[in-house]
């Protein structure tokens, strides 16, 4: 045995041989780290990787073993760069400073690139995990953007693999390409600064609490009431009710009107007002009164409407009308359009009880019609508008 040992020392350790300026004996060194390597990357897959996922299938989640198959593969490859590491350290005063300086880098690089890996992969996985907990949050805001989150994760692992494979083959410095790619971010952050001010106001959608989905809104611009189908990144889709169709408006513009929100509650219950202005020619003072306390004795018997928060007054005399404004409040939402057309049908009867069978009359006067009137021979004509 010890013959060997001598004969093993005599051949390798003490030979003069050499590869690429390093001696056999640290070649056979090298050769043991990589071996030993080998060996501990398949212990660790073995043993402690299928302990793990033995440990992750008893969960409920199956976040963990789709994550844990993820890393299986990059483990093994940080193992081999680490064994890589030994064998550097170990054959470094052989080798020229030039090749201990890209050596390192080198090994660093492939770190990073796994590192990337392991992210861009993870992205998916990240992103159900953030939208389980956005979905136990108050707010809405954060629901919005999850979606968006695992291309984020990616688009940042490409962008960090990039940057140091680009520092490393073209040895420029992370610097010179973080203000390079800040410079392209700000000229394309110009071209499409309309989409991103649209970004912020949706943020300032949820944060203000403008209005939510379901929500009926009159917006300006738009005719009658709307409602809030969904709040987009960048725009708002609304339901017109007199169409029955689609509509969508940038976020911009959402904020930048004036939105009238009439689901949010100010008080115990839902009002939503109902206001008419009638107008009367040519009745008395006794017939006005009676009007007004008619309609005051209607409103409790109509479904929906608010019993004593009401408002019929006599405003006030338009040229020969009678000006009379009518207030109320529908307490029920469902009953909005019935109790609407409740009302106009009970001004009417009082109207006919009172035998008064039109309203307001305008008589205007166009010269130039009426000179082309005279001349045609024709009989003159009045505009009417009730």
């Amino acid at each position: 045995m010890e013959n060997l040992i001598n004969l093993i020392k005599e051949r390798i350790f003490d030979s003069d041989f050499q590869l690429g300026n390093i001696p056999l004996s640290t070649i056979v060194i090298m050769v043991i780290i990589l071996l030993l390597t080998q060996i501990c990357r398949g212990l660790f897959t073995a043993i402690i990787i299928d302990r793990i996922e033995r440990l992750t299938s008893a969960t409920e989640t199956t976040l963990d073993d789709e994550f844990i198959k993820i890393l299986r593969a990059p483990l093994g490859w940080l193992i081999w760069l680490a064994g890589l590491w030994l064998v550097h350290s170990v054959a470094a005063t052989h080798l020229s400073p030039e090749q201990n300086q890209k050596i390192p880098e080198m090994l660093f690089v492939s770190a990073l690139f796994i590192a990337t890996y392991i992210l861009y992969r993870a992205a998916p996985l990240l992103g159900e995990l953030l939208a389980g907990l956005a979905a136990h949050t108050e707010t809405e805001l954060d629901d919005l953007f999850v979606p968006y989150f695992p291309r984020l994760f990616q688009t940042a692992a490409i962008l960090i693999a990039v940057i140091k494979a680009s520092e490393i083959l073209l040895g420029t410095s992370a610097g010179a390409l973080i203000g390079l790619v800040g410079g392209a971010g700000v000229a394309l952050g110009l071209l499409m600064k309309d989409i991103i001010y649209d970004w912020f106001c949706t943020v300032i959608i949820y944060a203000d609490g403008l209005y939510k989905p379901g929500d009926w809104v009159a917006v300006d611009g738009v005719n009658g009431f709307v409602q809030i189908v969904s709040i987009g990144l960048r725009s708002t889709q609304l339901r017109l009710t007199e169409w029955g169709s689609i509509k969508k408006v940038p976020n911009s513009k959402m904020i930048a009107g004036v939105v009238e929100n009439w689901s949010q509650k100010t008080g115990d219950t839902f009002e939503w007002g109902i206001n008419l202005t009638l107008k009367v020619d040519g009745i008395s003072a006794e017939q006005t009164s009676r009007i007004c306390q008619a309609i005051e004795d209607k409103i409790p018997s109509i479904d929906g409407l608010h019993k004593q928060n009401m408002l019929v007054l006599f405003s006030h005399i338009e040229e020969n009308a009678r000006v009379i404004i009518v207030r109320v409040f529908v307490i029920d939402t469902n009953l909005y359009i019935a109790a609407q057309q409740n009302l106009n049908l009970a001004l009417l009867e009082i109207l006919e009880k009172e035998e008064i069978d039109h309203l307001h009359v305008e008589l205007e006067k166009q010269l130039q019609d009426y000179k082309q009137v005279k001349e045609n021979g024709s009989p003159s004509v009045a505009m009417i508008n009730f």
